[in-house]
Order: C-alpha cells, then structure tokens, then sequence
C-alpha cells in the first residue's frame, strides 16, 4: 500500500453545449447514418480555451482556497496540446503561480497519458499537481465528432489527509494501434472498432486488471467501482462482464461532455469520486499503446474534499448553442471572412510578456503600501498618493470577488465570437479594471452581475503559432 494518495481533485467543462442531432443534421445530406448515433449533447471548447486554459480552471478547483505555494510538481496530461516545444506545464504553472523551484513537465502521446502521469506521480514524493486536459478533434461527418467532446480533470497527490488511497496498480505495454494521429495531423485515424474492442480492451485490459488486484492482494469482487474511459460505447461494459465484475461500471460522461481524450480518464475518476463513500475501492483504467490500471480505497476524508464546481457542477454550468458552424470555426474547421480588421499584427512582445509575469500570468494587483489603493495593472507611481511601486503589496486578483460595473456589446471590433463583451470590473478590494467578458448567454450581462476570472487566450498570432494568455471575466454561476 502506498503511503501517497489523492488529497483533492476537480474538474472544468466548457460551458458551451451542442446536440448531437444538429451535427448530424448538418451531414444528412452525405451521411445519414449519424442520426442514429446522435443522441444527447456534448461539450465543445471555445475560441479562446484549450488544454491549458482547461487545465488551469481544473487545477483551482481542485486546489480551492488552499492555494498552489505548497505544490513540489506539476505534470500536464493531453493529446492536444498547443506547443510542441514550449513547456506547456510551465504555462499553467505560471497561472496557478506554483512555486518556481517546482517541477514541471509534460505527459502526452497516448490517451493514457492522464493515467500515467497521475500513477508516476503517485509513486514519487513530494505533493504534486496532475492535470489531464485535452480537446480531441474530429474530421465533420465522421462518428469520432459526435462522441468527441473536452475537458479537465485536476488531482492534488501527496500524504497529508488522503481521500483515495493507491492501494495497488500495474502497467502493460504493448504497441496496440487501434487509432493514430500523425506529428502535423488535425485528426486521428481509427481502424476498425470489432477489432479494437476483441483484440484490445478484451485481452490487454484484462491483463493488466489481473496484475494490479494481485498488486492490491484483492479479487475483482473487491471492487466497488470499474472506471474505463472508451470512445467505443458500451466497451466498459464489455469488459466489466468478462472481468465478472458485479460492482458500479462508472459513467462515461457521454451527455453533456463525450470522449476527452487522455483527460477522460481522470474525468471519469473525479465525477466517481464526488459520489464515493468512505471504504470503496475504484479500479481506474488508462488504455493506450498498453494499459495502466490503478486500485484506489477512499477514505473517511472523502465528505471533506468534494470540489466546489468537480464534474457534476462542470455539467450544469452548460449553455446550450443550436450553431454547427460556430463549433467548427472555434475548433479551426471553418475559415471565415473576417474583414479587414482582422488582419492586424498579433505578434507578441516576448521580452515584455517575461518582465511582466506577475501581472500577466499570477494576475497580480499592487496594492500601495501608503495609502493601501489596489490597482492594474502596476505603474512606477501609485495612481493616487504617487508613492513609489517598491512598496506595492503583490495581491492576485485571480480569485478576487467581483462585479460587472458597466458593459457593452461590439459588433464593430473583430472578434472570433461577436459580439466582444467588455465593460468596467469593479472588485470587492477596491480594484477596477476594463476587462472582456466571455461566456455571455443570449440575454447579455446586467450591471451588479457577480463575475469570477478565468484564464484564457487573449490573442492568437496565426502566422507565428503563438497564443498569449490573460485573464477575462464571466458571469458566476451556481455549481
């Protein structure tokens, strides 16, 4: 038994929801065989999220109130991610402002990259941070983009008042392709599912469940609840019968958010813990080029450590959009005609950008040291007794209570999602600042309306494949 477990955990969802009979609708021309497929809805990213504006919402609502400075490591676990060669980690290191002699790296190739990640670092030291957050893509038309969905699922590992303990865990390798994605390609290919679901999840998932109940020293019967992420419906259950497993086949979040790639996993995982009683023990699979599969007991900690938002607030936060069009111009399917104001420059000032972390990443306010006024961003003199900023107080304004003051809605400015909402933030420190507002639902945003701030991309600079990140506000809703 391992003397590491889960201590927290959390979740974030897009809020952006569509029917799967409206992508199906839009096909039924050339396949009209997806309407059959096309039951409930599912989660789509907007313009400006991805895997790490996801994994940073996922990671504050796992850490909650308790903050990021104790966290010795962070590991970041997608398929998607959006650089290649610039730590990805680091970014979202940077937003949750983890300490900077932190490890950071990135885990991604296989869909159990999530899996693996959290099993690595369940078997190291220290408390680590570890996030799958992916955003599979899918050619139109093709049944990959129906039971595609996205999202983020966030785990604090490490000794102090463990809520899931590992208890036993294994690992099989095998170069298995049931579907690939080559470096420069936008989407998988996928071989044919009988095959995937005989020869893959039938024999090497069994394989690795048998070694890793011989790990825990249990028997199938032990077990309260079978995770196993699949974008083949119905596999888990599949293999759950030939385990003999009489227990809890877990959810496999189809309505309201479908396959997350190697988030999924861990997605599936959190939405099974926020509903686990002290005792359970969970079996969780990752399959990818092998399996690893991890036993879990929850623990008496379990009705302290539920998230604020976890997967179930994450899926009632959704808002429903009837647009096929807007989920493929948001997911880079759709070239449209911008006009002339959308050809500006978007190049980022790199130099800048690292001088100005603090504020730009962390989100920092400073508060002045003479007279005690909040204000961003930081200028060399306070904005109203002129003091000196060596004096400025560094206080985030990440998780800072807030309130819309005044808004507007443009349709003049480009934006890839018009209208582009921005107004006047007035926080409860005493701080104002104009900000954009996203996620606005078709009755628009009033003056008092409670706000909370999210991480995103303010600007992506196409010719280079640079996305610069800020914060932006939305409306806050109920978990």
């Amino acid at each position: 038994m391992s003397e590491f477990g889960i201590t927290a955990f959390g979740a974030y969802v897009p809020r952006l929801r569509i029917d799967r009979a409206i992508i199906a609708d839009a096909h039924k021309w050339a396949v009209p065989g997806l309407k059959g497929q096309a039951k409930g809805s599912r989660a789509f990213a907007s313009w400006d999220e991805d895997a790490i504006t996801m994994a940073v919402e996922a990671a504050r609502d796992a850490l909650g109130d308790g903050g990021a400075s104790r966290i010795t490591a962070v590991r970041l676990a997608s398929t998607n991610l959006p650089y290649a060669d610039l730590q990805n980690a680091a970014i979202v290191a940077g937003a949750l402002d983890v300490p900077p002699n932190a490890a950071t790296s990135d885990s991604t190739g296989s869909q159990r990259a999530g899996t693996s990640a959290l099993l690595q670092a369940l078997q190291g030291g220290g408390t680590s941070l570890v996030i799958g957050s992916d955003n599979p893509s899918a050619k139109p038309a093709s049944t990959q983009e129906l039971s595609f969905g996205a999202g983020a699922a966030a785990f604090l590992v490490g000794s102090d008042r463990i809520v899931a303990r590992l208890i036993g865990a294994a690992s099989v390798t095998s170069v298995f392709v049931d579907h690939f994605r080559a470096a420069h390609a936008e989407s998988d290919y996928n071989w044919e599912e009988r095959w995937v679901r005989d020869e893959g999840y039938g024999k090497i998932v069994p394989a690795g469940v048998k070694a890793a109940l011989a790990d825990a020293q249990l028997s199938i019967g032990d077990i309260q609840h079978f995770v196993m992420p699949s974008y083949l419906r119905g596999s888990a259950d599949a293999v759950a019968k030939k385990l003999r497993f009489e227990g809890e086949v877990a959810n496999a979040l189809d309505a309201g958010i479908g396959y997350a790639g190697a988030a999924q996993a861990l997605l599936m995982l959190a939405a099974t813990l926020e509903k686990a009683q002290p005792g359970d023990r969970i079996l969780l699979v990752g399959f990818g080029q092998g399996v690893d599969v991890l036993v879990f007991q929850v623990t008496d900690a379990i009705a302290q450590a539920k998230p604020a938002r976890g997967v179930a607030g994450s899926i009632a936060e959704g808002v429903a959009t009837d647009s096929y069009l807007r989920m493929l111009s948001f997911d880079g399917g759709l070239d449209m005609e911008w006009g002339m104001r959308s050809e500006k420059s978007g190049k980022t000032a790199l130099t800048e950008q690292f001088r100005s972390a603090g504020q730009l990443e962390s989100f920092n306010a400073g508060q002045c040291g003479a007279c005690a006024t909040v204000q961003f961003p930081q200028l060399q003199y306070c904005v109203k007794c002129h003091a000196p900023s060596a004096g400025f107080e560094q206080i985030s304004l990440r998780d800072a209570s807030a309130k819309v003051l005044t808004s507007t809605a443009d349709w003049l400015s480009y934006h890839p999602a018009p209208p582009l909402y921005v107004g006047f933030v007035q926080f409860d420190n005493g701080a104002r600042m104009l900000m954009e507002m996203v996620d606005i639902g078709r009755d628009g945003i009033a003056a008092g309306q409670p706000l909370r701030m999210v991480y995103r991309i303010k600007e992506k600079d196409r010719q280079r494949g640079y996305n610069r990140y800020f914060w932006k506000s939305t409306p806050l809703l109920a978990a």
